[in-house]
């Protein structure tokens, strides 16, 4: 009896553990607004379009983000649309949007700030929006994902001399002339993709450089976060004086055919850039 007993308990217990399995990523009913287009992509791409309820204007991808209700810019959002909306959750983002915290604690709305500085704040951030959302289990995958495209390419990256890795000179904006700086998001990526970033020593994340700077750095790439068409480059560059003598433009790598928000955003899409970075830095 005893034995039998002890069976049954036995898969009763299983039988719980495979309905918790089933039902621990079950979403609870929830309204989040999203006040960044990395949180929102990361949202979309954790199953939770029924649960998004807002986005900010900013907000492009991916192609549903357009149909949700717009709460203003990334550093202008609409606090009374936001309230209307009455959510359960809302991701900020960074310092900019700091001053909302105490708008939201004062309402008793729950928020959460996301702000990656490197790639694995960023795993971190998704795990963490997956586990306030209900969504842990997608969350983890996707954030497996991101590690194991990282992992490989550090790996390949490490077996190769540093004196062979290519100087890449990244250009955020072009005027005024904005690239990555020490610490910053796109620093990481750059050393992740097994590329150098000439600019690592500036202090600030992104910051401005005196065009003889790039000269006398002479970068073997060129990557340009902003697309721009036809023959643009060629006469954007012609202008600045002495870039003719520059490496990457002699050997015509100047790259501007990148998607800059699979670069510039910190969400589901990182692997992506840091692929294409990697084929621009050792296959093209």
């Amino acid at each position: 009896m005893t034995n039998r007993f002890l069976k049954f308990i036995a898969l009763v217990l299983l039988c719980v553990i495979c309905c918790y399995a089933a039902v621990a990523d079950m979403l609870p009913e929830m309204r989040i607004v999203s006040l960044t287009p990395a949180t929102t992509e990361i949202l979309f791409e954790l199953g939770l379009d029924k649960e998004i309820v807002g986005v900010s204007s900013y907000c492009t991808w991916p192609d549903k983000a357009g149909d949700k209700e717009k709460v203003g810019s990334f550093s202008n959002p609409n606090i009374e649309k936001i309230i209307m909306l009455k959510p359960d959750l809302v991701i900020l983002t960074g310092m900019e949007q700091e001053y909302i915290k105490d708008i939201l604690s004062r309402l008793k709305i729950k928020y959460i700030n996301v702000d990656p500085a490197n790639l694995s704040e960023l795993i971190f951030s998704i795990e963490k929006l997956g586990s306030a959302t209900g969504a842990g289990s997608k969350a983890k995958m996707l954030a497996d994902s991101i590690r194991s495209v990282i992992s490989r390419l550090k790996r390949f990256s490490s077996n190769i001399p540093q004196s062979e890795k290519p100087k890449i000179y990244m250009e955020i904006w072009h005027d005024p002339i904005m690239c990555p700086g020490k610490n910053s998001f796109v620093d990481d990526m750059i050393k992740t993709a097994g590329g150098i970033n000439i600019t690592a020593d500036l202090n600030r994340s992104y910051s401005r450089i005196d065009p003889e700077q790039v000269i006398l750095r002479d970068p073997d790439m060129i990557i340009l976060t902003y697309m721009k068409q036809d023959d643009w480059v060629e006469k954007t560059f012609s202008k600045r004086l002495g870039w003719e003598d520059v490496s990457a433009i002699k050997k015509g790598r100047i790259y501007a055919d990148i998607n800059p928000d699979i670069i510039l955003r910190p969400g589901p899409r990182i692997a992506k850039g840091l692929i294409e970075l990697h084929k621009r830095f050792y296959e093209d």
